[in-house]
This record gives structure tokens, sequence and C-alpha cells, in this order.
């Protein structure tokens, strides 16, 4: 029998290489379109086909309808389409690795700082040395690459 943390692992990793081939794919689409085109048509299908697990399943929307919402669900969307845009502007001009890098290392200084900031500083240095480490590692690739 597997274990939750296992599994939580198992999925982390999938939804990490899910992530990885949307953006490579939106990378290229944004190449033969625009960022904002392939922001566009990312979000599109997205809507889509969660309005179709939402017919299926329901339970997406609040009891409420959209005026129960939180902010934070509105906000997330409008951060979702500025990292995908992004991305897939970031993707055509220095690669899908050194995109996958920079936004690994974003994410490993914002855990840190939110740590921090809401007090659960509990496994910090840890953190911070993986952080260091990444930023090291894109330090070095950036040489190779130069003299390459």
């Amino acid at each position: 029998m597997t274990s939750p943390l296992a599994l939580a692992s198992l999925l982390a990793l999938a939804a990490g290489a899910l992530v990885g081939t949307s953006r490579s794919l939106n990378g290229r689409l944004s190449l033969s379109t625009s960022p904002l085109r392939a922001s566009f048509w990312n979000h599109i299908v997205g809507f889509a086909f969660l309005s179709a697990w939402a017919l299926i399943f329901g339970g997406l929307m609040p009891a409420g309808g959209l005026p129960d919402a939180p902010t934070t669900a509105w906000l997330g969307g409008t951060l979702g389409v500025v990292f995908v845009a992004s991305g897939s502007w970031l993707i055509a001009r220095i690669g899908a690795t050194m995109t996958a890098i920079l936004v690994i290392a974003g994410q490993m200084i914002s855990g840190v700082v939110l740590d921090l900031v809401l007090g659960r500083a509990d496994g910090l240095w840890p953190k911070a040395a993986g952080v260091v480490l990444i930023l090291a590692g894109m330090t070095l690739s950036q040489r190779r690459r130069r003299r390459g």
C-alpha cells in the first residue's frame, strides 16, 4: 500500500512534468502567434475543460454563485494569466530549461520569504540552502553558456 506522502510526492512530480510540458507548448505557440494569444488559448481550453468537469461532477462554484467567490479566486486567475503569458514570452527568449529553473528559484525564494513572514521558520536553513544551490546552478549555467 502506498503511503499518503509517497502518493502526494508522485502527484507533485506529475504536476511539475505537466507544467513543463504546458509551458513548452505555450512557448511554441507564442512563437507563431504572441505570448498574449498563447495565454488566451491556454485559459480558454482550461475554462472549457473545467466547465465540462463542473457540469459532470459539480462542486466548483460557491453556493451563492460568483458574488460569493473569495477575492483570492479573482486574484489567482489574474496572476495565472500573467504567469502563463510571461512564461510563453520567456521560453521563446531564454529557453525552456532556464525558464523552468528561474520559475523554481522564484518559487523557492517566495516560499522561504512566506515562511518567514508567517512565522513558520522551522527547517528554514535547508530551504535557504536549496535556494542558494539553485541560484549557484543558474550562475554556473550562464557562465558555461557565455563561454560555449
